[in-house]
């Protein structure tokens, strides 16, 4: 009756809609999705690579949020892991959401292929071992890095440093620091410069660590450094002031993170920008279309915006 679906006299429905008033009764989402087939909820398995959500998770947990109320869509956010196998396993065979995207994922990923086994629709944001087998939004990684390499060598670095993700990330093949690995080390032998590939952990302290190591260990020192690690990078910053090393005189500086943080330091650092709120877009809507038209070809989106010089890119210094 509450439906509107059933036939009822006028005075018995003002009845029961007075009653529904006074109590405060809203219908269930799952009733709700029984009823019509549709919950209208995206599922975003958020990362297991991480014990809590940092800065730019949360800036891309946002962009999801927003692409999806645009299309009348509310998110159910559900942590992964071992640690919380029973939210994501209810969320899923429970079917409590339509479709799901699951963010940072590893070229062999548990979550992957309980969803394909689930046949339940869902996106990735990076690609896996079975990337043609599933939608999925990713950056560019290997272009981006292999585009800073090339970069530097026609300012005259021969000696260029990576500063990776942590190595627990690389033992799992998360695929953003296999990527960017895999694209360094071929970049410097195609160029024929000594490369040096080092892995920091997700935090400021460790990237000033790492980049007191390369600075005093390497002789000489590398007069470029690339990072995709962007919770490193205020401690790369930092240890290069500490060393006094002037960036770009002495050094140059070139990372993949966002526009905020790139911009937040003097000089402004040069390299390519996350596009978080287009990465957020193009997975709901590529995931919109494969709930509501599975029969077309999965989506494939893969990111590369471009570079941008800044302050922290210049020639190598003469007397390298």
């Amino acid at each position: 009756m509450l439906s509107g679906k059933r036939q009822v006299s006028e005075a018995i429905r003002e009845r029961v809609m007075r009653v529904v008033e006074e109590s405060g009764y809203r219908p269930s989402a799952t009733a709700r999705a029984l009823a019509h087939g549709s919950t209208r909820t995206f599922g975003l398995v958020i990362p297991p690579t991480s014990e809590h959500l940092v800065v730019e998770q949360l800036r891309f947990v946002g962009a999801v949020a927003e692409a999806a109320a645009a299309h009348d869509h509310d998110v159910l956010l559900s942590p992964s892991g071992e640690a919380h196998e029973s939210a994501f396993d209810r969320m899923v065979g429970e079917r409590r959401v339509d479709g799901v995207i699951v963010m940072e994922t590893v070229l062999h990923d548990s979550r992957v292929a309980r969803l394909i086994d689930e046949g339940l629709p869902f996106v990735t944001i990076g690609r896996t071992g079975a990337e043609e087998a599933h939608s999925w939004v990713d950056l560019d990684y290997a272009g981006l890095v292999t585009e800073a390499v090339t970069r530097l060598a026609a300012l005259g670095h021969e000696r260029i440093a990576l500063i990776n993700r942590p190595q627990r990330l690389l033992d799992r093949e998360y695929g953003p620091a296999f990527r960017a690995l895999d694209a360094f080390e071929k970049a410097v032998v195609a160029h024929d410069l000594r490369g040096t590939a080092v892995c920091a952990e997700d935090e400021e302290e460790s990237g000033a660590e790492v980049t007191r190591r390369l600075l005093g260990a390497l002789v000489p020192p590398p007069t470029a450094i690339v990072t995709v690690n962007e919770r490193a990078l205020d401690g790369v910053v930092a240890a290069l002031r500490s060393a006094r090393v002037v960036v770009p005189r002495d050094l140059s500086l070139l990372a993949v993170t966002s526009e905020e943080h790139a911009r937040a330091h003097e000089p402004q650092i040069g390299g390519a920008d996350v596009p978080t709120t287009e990465m957020g877009r193009n997975a709901v809507e590529a995931l919109l279309r494969r709930v509501t038209h599975p029969e077309e070809p999965l989506a494939h989106v893969l990111l590369s915006p471009p570079f941008l010089p800044r302050g922290t890119e210049g020639p190598a210094p003469a007397s390298a």
